[in-house]
C-alpha cells in the first residue's frame, strides 16, 4: 500500500479511485465494512481503491490541550488499512488550511481537482467542512455535478438493540478494563505499539524481567494488570508471537511520573531492547496495587502469572466475532 500525505501531485495511475472517507479512528468493524464496500465498488470499475483518513485526528487539532484520546496512533491505523488491501491511503494533513475549508471547496479543491476519485463510499453519519455543515446530502449533490458517485454506508449495529459501532463505545470499553468488549466491536485485539526501553530493572531483581513501552498518542486504558500477547513487528522472526502478562500505569509502589507498559513475557529469555513491539490486550486481571513489602509483590505476580496463563489458554489469538 502506497501513503501519500497531500492531495496535490497526485500520480496519474491512482486518479480515478474509489475511496472510503472518514477519521477510522480504532479501524472498527463498522469502518472495516465501510472500507470492503468501497474495495467491492472499485474492483468492479477496475480503479484503484483508496482510503481518505485526516491526520492529525480534527478532534486532536481542534482540541490539542485534551488527554489523548485516539485509537490508533498513525503508524496502527495505516497497518490495518494496508492489510484491508487499499492499494493506497490518503492521510490528507488536517491543518488551520484545510479546517477553514467549506464543504463545497473540499469537494471541489481535494476530491475532484485533487485526488481525482471517480467515487466515495461514506458513513451516513459524516460530516466535514467548515461548521461541519457537510453530510452525505452535499457529497451526492456535489457528485453529481462534478462526475463522482456516491453511496451512503449505515453504520453497523453493534446489538440487538440497534447501538452502532463506534470508536466511541470502544473508548468506553477499554477506559472501564473491559478489552474483550473493545475486541468485540473492533474485530482485533486492542493493540499498543512501541520501541522496548531500558527500564529500571526492578523487574529483572525480584526474578521477573519485563520489556518497558512507553504509551504516548493514544488513550490511556484502564490501570491495571492485564493478560496480554506480544509481537515482534521488526519482521525477522525473533519472537514471532508470545503469552505474558503485564502492567500498564504508574507503579503506585514507585509513582512513576507518565504511564509506563511493562509486560512479562511468559517462557521467553532474550534481549528485545530497541524492537518494535506490539502487545494486543487480551483480559484485564486487576487494578493496580501497593504493596508492603516486595515479597509480597512477587507474590502477587506470581499469582497474576497463573491466572494470565489460564485466562490465554481458552482465548482464541483473534477475538470472537461479534453476535449482533
Amino acid at each position: 500500500m502506497r501513503i501519500l500525505r497531500h492531495y496535490q501531485d497526485v500520480p496519474e495511475d491512482l486518479r480515478g479511485a474509489v475511496v472510503a472517507l472518514g477519521n477510522f479512528d480504532g479501524v472498527h468493524l463498522g469502518h472495516q465494512a465501510l472500507i470492503a464496500q468501497a474495495q467491492q465498488m472499485a474492483r468492479q470499475r477496475g480503479a484503484p481503491f483508496g482510503v481518505v483518513a485526516f491526520e492529525p485526528h480534527p478532534q486532536e487539532f481542534f482540541r490539542p490541550h485534551n488527554a489523548a484520546f485516539r485509537l490508533t496512533p498513525f503508524r496502527i491505523k495505516a497497518r490495518l488499512i494496508a492489510e484491508l488491501g487499499a492499494d493506497v491511503l490518503f492521510a490528507l494533513s488536517f491543518d488551520a488550511a484545510m479546517a477553514q475549508m467549506t464543504a463545497e471547496e473540499f469537494v471541489q479543491s481535494v476530491l475532484v481537482e485533487g485526488l481525482g476519485i471517480g467515487g466515495v463510499v461514506v458513513g451516513r453519519d459524516f460530516r466535514f467542512g467548515k461548521g461541519r455543515v457537510g453530510d452525505g446530502g452535499t457529497l451526492m449533490m456535489m457528485g453529481r455535478a462534478c462526475g463522482f458517485t456516491v453511496q451512503l454506508y449505515e453504520p453497523v449495529a453493534a446489538n440487538p438493540r440497534g447501538a452502532k459501532i463506534s470508536s466511541t463505545l470502544i473508548r468506553e470499553a477499554l477506559k472501564a478494563g473491559q478489552p474483550e468488549e473493545a475486541a468485540r466491536l473492533l474485530g482485533h485485539w486492542w493493540t499498543i505499539e512501541s520501541h522496548v526501553e531500558h527500564g529500571d530493572k526492578r523487574g529483572r531483581v525480584i526474578g521477573y524481567p519485563t520489556i518497558n513501552m512507553r504509551w504516548e498518542g493514544s488513550l490511556a486504558p484502564a490501570y491495571g494488570v492485564y493478560a496480554v500477547r506480544a509481537r515482534d513487528l521488526d519482521g525477522d522472526g525473533t519472537l514471532g508471537r508470545y503469552d505474558g502478562v503485564a502492567n500498564f500505569g504508574i507503579r503506585p509502589m514507585y509513582e512513576l511520573p507518565r504511564p509506563l507498559l511493562e509486560t512479562y513475557l511468559l517462557d521467553f529469555e532474550g534481549d528485545l531492547y530497541g524492537r518494535h513491539m506490539a502487545v494486543e490486550l487480551i483480559a484485564y486481571l486487576r487494578p493496580e496495587d501497593r504493596f508492603d513489602s516486595l515479597e509480597a509483590l512477587k507474590a502477587q505476580i506470581a499469582r497474576d502469572i497463573a491466572a494470565a496463563r489460564a485466562v490465554l489458554s481458552r482465548t482464541p489469538l483473534m477475538p470472537p466475532p461479534l453476535d449482533r
